[in-house]
């Protein structure tokens, strides 16, 4: 199968072009330099020219609180530009697997969220990906996978910028009231394939298994990397962010199984194997 993948060089495009190229399949993967995706003809061309089967939406804008000062470039590139990538797509009949968030929802109580659950997204950046979803569910062949919490080789991430405080600081506070799983990449790529070898359309929420918070997360990180620094929790309200964050991110995955999908490993084993691959 022929699969074009945008954001090749973020943490998630750089991995699925990685998988579907073990699998045999033809992959071509752009970046803004090969297809700038806020220009619908830049996007009408590459993706007609290259007559994918199926397109993989990896790309988007997401530094979450400059959003909130850079409002019309966000829905340029999360809402407009997908909505580029759906009329090619229209024209000709290919997949189109849309990569969203848990942003698009209100980020309240603990029930996990569900893939049909009404979407109130609490930011910019969640209500550009959440206009993003509007558009692609206008086609008939579509995926539309919500991850959360992601960590990958390429590109910055949590993981990283702990390891970096753990090497110059001897303590430091971590929300500890936000809830979510950590989501390895390479794992997330290999089920992003799985889905689109199929038909299985429809909406999924896509992450490791098993919870945590922020705090949780950043001691297991230190644990594991064999770091000695004293962490202490701390409440989202002691560190006041431009953008609100969502206290719950709870995933429930049950779809996955249902459609025949292999859920993704727990996060604790995510972590070690992402932290073996960053030392080797």
């Amino acid at each position: 199968m022929k699969v074009l993948v945008t954001g090749v060089k973020g943490q998630l495009g750089h991995d699925v072009v990685n998988e579907l190229e073990k699998r045999g399949h033809k992959a071509l993967g752009v970046d803004i330099e090969e297809m700038d995706i806020t220009d619908s003809r830049s996007v009408m061309d590459v993706i007609t020219h290259a007559a994918p089967e199926a397109v993989i939406h990896c790309a988007a804008y997401t530094a979450v609180d400059a959003a909130e000062d850079n409002e019309d470039l966000c829905r340029r590139v999360n809402a407009q530009g997908t909505e580029n990538i759906v009329k090619a797509c229209q024209s000709l009949n290919c997949k189109l697997m849309y990569i969203s968030t848990d942003y698009v929802f209100n980020g309240q109580g603990t029930r996990p969220w569900e893939p049909d659950d009404k979407r109130e997204p609490l930011n910019v950046y969640g209500q550009t990906k959440y206009e993003g979803e509007l558009a692609v569910e206008t086609l008939e062949k579509y995926f539309i996978v919500r991850i959360a919490w992601v960590f990958g080789v390429n590109g910055k991430n949590f993981i990283k910028t702990m390891l970096n405080l753990g090497k110059t600081r001897d303590s430091l506070t971590v929300v500890d009231d936000q809830i979510g799983s950590p989501t390895y990449t390479y794992d997330l790529a290999r089920l992003l394939v799985d889905m689109i070898e199929t038909d299985q359309y429809g909406r999924y929420h896509a992450t490791n298994e098993g919870l945590c918070s922020w705090y949780e997360f950043a001691c297991e990180i230190f644990r594991q990397a064999g770091i000695q620094i004293k962490v202490s929790p701390v409440a989202s309200s002691e560190y006041p962010s431009r953008a609100k964050r969502p206290m719950n991110s709870r995933m429930d995955k049950s779809k996955l199984q249902a459609m025949g999908f292999e859920p993704m490993p727990p996060w604790q084993d995510a972590l070690r194997r992402y932290l073996k691959e960053i030392n080797a």
